[in-house]
């Protein structure tokens, strides 16, 4: 596109001290009779500096590396107008001026974009996803420090091997506090949240070319800890002389047969249960992490359990159904539960979650169809990695089919028989 904006550039001295010995030099840039100037830093007296060509008089070692220097200004302040022009960005003197001083869009760093990214979408995810993203920022902070002994870093520095760098780190760091390090999964999310930050840079052109194109993260499937039917059955069976253990296996046990997660179990009130066309209570909600309708019909158990605290959660100020500690302690529950009953897994409240997926619905012949929409989710392939159907159910299966099979061809089977 044909621009019309003139440009002319301009380097002169200015006296600030009223010193002739020491005139500031400065860089003016003009379009359009308006001016944006920057000063130079560099210093000259009046006897050297030539006004008309804008350079300091003489040959000796001092004046040509200072006109050398002139030199190159004036070439970079031209350059940084071409690269406005090619990228079809309105001319202005302060836009050159940026350009020249590394202050526009074309020099945002590393640091800019994640305070950028969690300003505007703080009020967009959920304060887990922003509390994982905070943690991805002190991981890139130390990795900055520790490794790269920098403050920051320019978004177009970054390249494939700030990424593998990075990811070498995140597998390696050792925290000051005693703890595993970041197992192949946990650096994967830490890359994968690096990599939208990234996107989001490439979309507001911050950034030219997206360092992670040649990159692939690199997930291992995990078997997601479930309780059988046995296991499931021992922890109802088993009572607590403490009434926190009671809750909290009791609030475990309505998540196993209801699929809640631990904060929508949490944030479930009592308008929520709901009588159904069909005469029996559902739950009526909606997910806190993925913002979905999910509606359930409560299974006798589950019924079983509001009833247990339906006095409590009329006495709620704010209509609590069921008392949840919270996560920390839970879980914390959760270990001593599951040592008592003699279960030797690794249990946190989300297990409940695949309990429900895989022993309560999917082993009994509840179409995953149907999972999905109870689980809230928006995807098949989400539920399907939850989902587990258990050998005891495709042994049931495969008798079903072969007893099938027998009644379309009982001549054939009687005499494989005999």
């Amino acid at each position: 596109m044909r621009n019309n904006s003139t440009l002319k550039v301009l380097i002169f001295t200015r006296d600030h001290t009223n010193n002739p010995e020491n005139l500031t030099i400065y860089a003016r840039i003009t379009v359009n009779k308006k001016r944006a100037e920057i000063s130079l830093k560099r210093y000259t007296s009046v006897n050297e500096w030539d006004e008309n060509r804008g350079r300091v008089n003489g040959t000796s070692q001092k004046a040509r590396l200072l006109n050398s220097y002139l030199d190159e200004v004036y070439v970079q302040i031209m350059d940084a107008h071409k690269q406005l022009l090619s990228k079809g960005k309105v001319i202005t003197a302060q836009a050159i001026k940026a350009r020249f001083l590394g202050q526009d869009d074309q020099n945002k760093t590393l640091k800019e974009l994640i305070g950028y990214h969690n300003t505007t979408q703080v009020t967009v995810l959920r304060s887990g996803t922003m509390k994982n993203y905070y943690s991805t920022e002190r991981y890139l902070i130390k990795f900055l420090d520790d490794k790269l002994k920098l403050p920051d870093i320019y978004l177009k520095q970054l390249d494939y091997r700030f990424i593998v760098d990075f990811e070498y780190y995140l597998r390696t760091y050792q925290p000051k506090k005693a703890r595993k390090t970041c197992s192949n999964n946990g650096a994967m999310k830490h890359l994968e949240r690096l990599m939208k930050m990234v996107n989001m840079a490439v979309r507001l052109e911050w950034i030219e070319k997206d360092p992670f194109r040649n990159y692939k993260l690199k997930f291992h499937k995990t078997e997601r800890s479930y309780l059988t039917e046995r296991e499931l059955r021992l922890i109802e069976e088993t009572t607590f002389k403490g009434t926190g253990y009671e809750k909290v296996k009791n609030v475990f046990l309505f998540s196993c047969y209801t699929g809640l997660s631990y904060i929508d179990v949490k944030e479930l009130k009592t308008h929520q249960l709901v009588l159904g066309i069909d005469g029996n209570y559902w739950i009526h909600t909606k997910r806190e992490k993925t913002n979905e309708t999910v509606k359930i019909p409560l299974l006798p158990k589950a019924e079983g359990i509001i009833e247990k605290y339906k006095e409590d959660s009329q006495k709620d100020i704010i209509g609590k159904l069921l008392p949840v500690y919270s996560n920390q302690k839970t879980n914390i529950y959760l270990k001593v539960i599951a040592k008592a009953c003699g279960i030797h897994k690794h249990i946190t409240f989300h297990t409940a979650r695949h309990t429900f997926a895989t022993t309560v619905t999917l082993s009994n012949g509840v179409p995953i169809e149907t999972v999905s929409k109870m689980l809230g989710h928006t995807k098949l392939t989400t539920t399907q990695i939850y989902a587990r159907v258990l050998e005891r159910k495709v042994g049931e299966d495969m008798q079903n089919l072969i007893a099938h099979l027998e009644t379309q061809n009982p001549l054939k089977s009687a005499e494989s028989k005999a």
